[in-house]
């Protein structure tokens, strides 16, 4: 296929001369040069406004124009191009670091599985919001009302079934559990009047006629239902003092959840649509302000959901959209008093975090969880104007890598290096490499429990390993016996008295074995010398487990293909360059200091990707910026 060209013009930034310079001349003169570049290939934002830069020089003399080359001097020209050219053929993938999300909304599981409830209390933030409205949340995230409303500043919902009020249950807020001892018992059988109606408005009209009585949505019709009674037999005495012709006893399905008032036994609503499309629940205002709900003493963004998955409990979700997802997470996973530019930091970490873990906990009608196993979500109590203002000024920025999403693992500390993935969890991510971590230091006094040690008499140990499945004989040594070139651990080997070797490699068989909060660790007081691969100066570590390019003969850099890597040493002779492991030098041989094994250790968490505290020092301590702090953690990224 035809390479499709266009020409473009290109003009020289202008210059600044020296009065004398310019009268010299007589004039500024303006330079331009016509290039041919592919259609698909865009100038950077600097070349185009000298492409759209409006001289205020006469145009140059006639003689000196040709082909739109002035000729005086063309070499200079041609290499200003060439460099224009340059700069936006290696500009034009910086496109691709923006993204856009699939969906403008999460699924957050706020209690789902074993957590599900029984009833879940909803109330309107004062000047927050006013009443509810309900619908449900279609396969695009969005909400769909049904035209059914409440006025209600505070309701409850509750499983279909007999249900008790225990107030000061439920984290002191109160609940309802299934049940039928209490003052305030809100009953699963109801009087329906047998006729449909259309829309919410004809239904509560209808209702308004009669005492208790409350309107249901059932199946794209709505429903007008009287009273509420704990068995069918008080319902059909209802009836039957009711004296009207056209009730029938009703109960709902499985499917079907009740509202009412909270703190009461008053049905305002219910709501079954079948199997799939679970209530949902959208805060209004009358006044248009961004409205924040109550949920278990959190204070909530969003609408909610409310699914009883096959028959059980209520499974309760947020959904809200993704910059006040952001808001929820930040002063929870960070302080909401720390620098800036570590905030703003942690807001795109979180925010690429979520939309790469979209459909985590999809059995259960989520993206993710609020705690540590996805990130912890509390919503606004924390939040303040520098939390917000973190939010606003990243809003829409994600940390990509060639285009794709990153995953953004990050901690509270690292004890001094961060670790590459494929030593932690063994699966390769060619932007989480571990780097030495300077930043921390100046934090290490500042940091809960920074500073650990643990120790083990033989017989612990041994019973610790025997009670996790490993047939061991009394344990008699104890030594890392692999470092990772940036210090942490990789294998520690253990030795039984019958000469047995144990070895437990990365974070899931170093915690089983000894219970260690992160992999920067030494056993039997040894300290370490660091390993890797070093190019041109000692002190010049290059990270290992990436790409590496080579200069040619000819002068060209070219990606180097293969595993073994050879380089020239200083005398001269040609080496296996695979970057060395670091070794342990000194300490205890068997591990045991006074009786018994001794790990010593700095740092908090699992080592991949973004310290928080690191991030806190380089912000406040060292003036970098939230994309800097990033782009240190994680190799090779873009943000945008």
């Amino acid at each position: 296929m035809n390479a499709v060209s266009e020409v473009v013009t290109v003009h020289e930034p202008p210059r600044v001369y020296s009065a004398s310079h310019e009268k010299s001349r007589g004039r500024l003169q303006q330079h331009s040069i016509a290039l041919s570049l592919p259609r698909d290939v865009r100038l950077p934002a600097s070349a185009r406004r000298f492409t759209h830069h409006q001289s205020t020089s006469p145009a140059p003399p006639e003689q000196f124009l040709r082909g739109g080359l002035y000729r005086r001097k063309p070499a200079k020209y041609i290499a200003f191009a060439l460099a224009v050219l340059m700069v936006a053929l290696c500009a034009a993938p910086v496109a691709e670091a923006s993204y856009t999300p699939m969906y403008s909304i999460l699924r957050i599981g706020l209690y789902t599985g074993t957590n599900a409830l029984p009833s879940a209390n909803l109330q309107n933030v004062r000047d927050y919001g006013s009443g509810f409205e309900f619908g449900y949340f279609d396969s695009n995230r969005d909400f769909v009302p049904i035209g059914a409303y409440l006025e209600e500043n505070a309701i409850s919902i509750l499983m279909d079934r007999n249900m008790t009020w225990y107030s000061g249950a439920g984290g002191g807020s109160g609940e309802y559990r299934e049940g039928v001892e209490g003052p305030v018992v809100v009953g699963c059988f109801h009087a329906q009047i047998d006729i449909a109606y259309s829309t919410f408005e004809e239904a509560r009209a209808v209702a308004e006629n009669y005492e208790d009585s409350f309107v249901k949505f059932h199946s794209g019709r709505f429903i007008v239902l009287i009273g509420n009674y704990a068995t069918r037999d008080e319902t059909n005495t209802a009836i039957a003092g009711l004296g009207l012709s056209n009730l029938v006893v009703e109960s709902g399905t499985s499917n079907t959840v009740t509202v009412v008032k909270t703190g009461t036994n008053t049905v305002l609503f219910e709501y079954d649509n079948g199997a799939s499309n679970y209530l949902g629940v959208m805060p209004t205002s009358s006044d248009g302000v961004k409205c924040e709900t109550w949920f278990k003493n959190y204070r909530y963004r969003g609408g909610f959901q409310y699914a009883r998955r096959e028959g059980a409990l209520l499974t309760v979700v947020n959904y809200v959209e993704i910059e006040d997802y952001v808001g929820g997470i930040l002063p929870y996973e960070m302080n909401n008093a720390w620098p800036l530019e570590a905030l703003k930091a942690q807001a795109c970490c979180a925010r690429t975090y979520a939309l790469s873990s979209l459909n985590r906990h999809s059995s259960v009608g989520a993206d993710l969880c609020v705690e540590e196993h996805c990130q912890v979500y509390r919503g606004r109590g924390q939040a303040n104007a520098r939390t917000d203002q973190a939010v606003d000024e990243t809003a829409g920025m994600y940390i990509t890598y060639n285009g794709s999403l990153c995953e953004t693992y990050y901690s509270s500390s690292n004890g001094g290096a961060s670790e590459s993935c494929v030593n932690v969890w063994g699966s390769v991510r060619p932007y989480l490499i571990g780097v030495i971590d300077p930043y921390e230091a100046d934090m290490a006094s500042r940091i809960p429990g920074y500073n650990w040690t643990i120790t083990y008499t033989q017989a612990e140990i041994t019973q610790r390993l025997r009670g996790r499945g490993f047939d061991c004989a009394t344990i008699v040594s104890m030594a890392v016996s692999r470092y990772t070139p940036t210090g942490n651990v990789l294998t520690v080997t253990m030795t039984d008295a019958n000469g047995r070797e144990w070895s437990f490699s990365r974070r899931g068989e170093l915690i089983t074995a000894l219970g260690v909060p992160t992999q920067h660790f030494n056993i039997g007081e040894a300290a370490w010398e660091p390993g890797g691969m070093f190019a041109n100066d000692p002190a010049q570590q290059v990270d290992t487990g990436i790409q590496y390019y080579a200069i040619g003969g000819g002068g060209q850099a070219a990606a180097v293909q293969g595993e073994t890597i050879y380089a020239i040493t200083g005398s001269g002779s040609v080496e296996i360059a695979d970057g060395e492991e670091g070794v342990s030098a000194g300490g205890s041989s068997n591990g045991m200091v006074n009786g018994v094994f001794y790990i010593r250790g700095r740092g908090r968490g699992h080592n991949v990707g973004m310290s928080q505290y690191g991030a806190y020092s380089m912000a406040e301590y060292h003036g970098k910026t939230f994309i800097e702090i990033i782009q240190f953690y994680y190799t090779g990224v873009d943000v945008g």
